[in-house]
């Protein structure tokens, strides 16, 4: 089992009660966001199964590396939603909770009786966060979406890759990240509204393909406005010239943006040659003669060994940096002093995972422990409800937690 929080481990969300009936992977890192900051959350999860995260992913004697930083500093009860029973024990915890958290398809907690109206005459105060795959709205509200689904919604799979080649998957769950920020976000927003400026609780629809779409710069103005279709061009930019990944003689492949005019002077300058030709001064120029520009790039590069083309490029003042694998990041000493940590469990023994960010001076988050065993805290938080072991243990009986 995971260790027990402690009392008083204040955060800057200390005294925030969530309740998280969602379950892989926008929906409850989004609480899970709130809890590193102190939030006390409330995880629900099927008695049977628990949440899905739990069966993704490697596992360390029977615990879920993925779900013992994604799940950190929760609480987890069980309970049936489907069951009447169990609706009734939700609307108890969450008469007296600051924010739900749910992913379920709309529509779904309406079947269950826990729909809008009846939630704000449990909690007028309520904030609920919905996260679902295509909104709450629109024609498509019906459908349901995962990562990759939304991914491809939002345009961003169609534009990775290169274009004599199939369209490419994206490595991390970007959809399912952006949109717990947002939610957190969101879920800020909407505390403050209710605490600051004396408003009521309100529900915050989100869909899991929109905060990829937010992040697709002009991709739709400039379509709508000038006809220009974004697709794939592979490591280019075609708006930033140069930026790339370019291998160096010693087979390293380096990342390195030398797109604004200041720093394609400075490049230009260790490059030497045709590098220097006053017509390329000008982002519009280089921009229209990019291929030429990449490929004296490249070339250059392809000359120099790493190691010594960082140093310079680094002393010249040029973001570069190292095409990282995971055992790089993992022995980098920047990376460990900012994103690190070392925690060891009792279930697995030491882990490494990723810290909390981002970094507050005043009011930092913390990791308090990992990803809680399932049901671990039924008997606290039940038992604050006034169920004693007798009714936990017909509950249980009947499928109900």
């Amino acid at each position: 089992m995971s260790p027990s929080p402690t009392p008083n481990d204040a955060g800057p969300l200390a005294g925030i009660r969530v309740i998280d009936i969602s379950t892989v992977l926008g929906a409850p890192v989004a609480a899970t966001l709130l809890a590193e900051f102190g939030a006390d959350v409330v995880k629900v999860e099927e008695p049977t199964t628990g949440d899905l995260l739990r069966q993704f992913g490697q596992a360390v004697n029977g615990v879920p590396l993925n779900w013992m930083q994604e799940a950190r500093n929760k609480k987890s009860i069980t309970l049936n939603l489907r069951h009447v029973e169990g609706q009734e024990l939700l609307k108890r915890l969450l008469a007296d909770a600051d924010v739900l958290v749910e992913n379920f398809r709309p529509g779904t907690l309406d079947k269950w009786n826990l729909g809008p109206a009846v939630l704000r005459a449990v909690n007028p105060r309520l904030i609920v966060l919905r996260i679902s795959g295509y909104g709450q709205t629109g024609p498509y509200r019906h459908k349901g979406a995962f990562d990759r689904v939304a991914s491809a919604f939002s345009g961003l799979t169609f534009t990775t890759g290169y274009p004599d080649r199939p369209p490419l998957r994206q490595s991390f769950a970007l959809a399912d990240f952006l949109a717990a920020s947002y939610g957190a976000y969101a879920v800020m927003l909407a505390l403050y509204h209710r605490d600051a400026r004396g408003g009521a609780g309100q529900e915050i629809d989100l869909a899991l393909y929109e905060g990829i779409l937010r992040s697709s710069e002009s991709m739709v103005t400039a379509f709508t406005k000038l006809g220009v279709m974004r697709t794939r061009t592979g490591n280019r930019n075609l708006g930033v010239v140069p930026a790339g990944q370019y291998l160096t003689k010693d087979q390293v492949w380096l990342s390195m943006h030398a797109g604004t005019d200041a720093l394609w002077g400075k490049l230009a300058k260790l490059i030497g040659g045709k590098a220097t030709d006053p017509k390329w001064k000008a982002s519009r120029a280089r921009q229209a003669e990019g291929d030429a520009v990449e490929a004296l790039v490249e070339n250059w590069v392809g000359t120099r060994e790493s190691a010594a083309l960082l140093v310079e490029l680094d002393r010249a003042g040029i973001p570069a940096e190292r095409l990282n694998t995971v055992a790089d990041i993992v022995a980098d000493p920047h990376i460990r002093a900012r994103n690190l940590l070392e925690w060891n469990d009792p279930r697995t023994g030491p882990v490494t995972v990723i810290d909390v960010v981002p970094k507050l001076s005043a009011t930092p988050g913390k990791m308090r422990w990992a990803g809680p065993d399932k049901g671990q805290h039924n008997d606290e938080i039940y038992g604050s409800l006034g169920l004693d072991q007798a009714a936990l243990a017909r509950l249980k009986a009947a499928g109900i937690i």
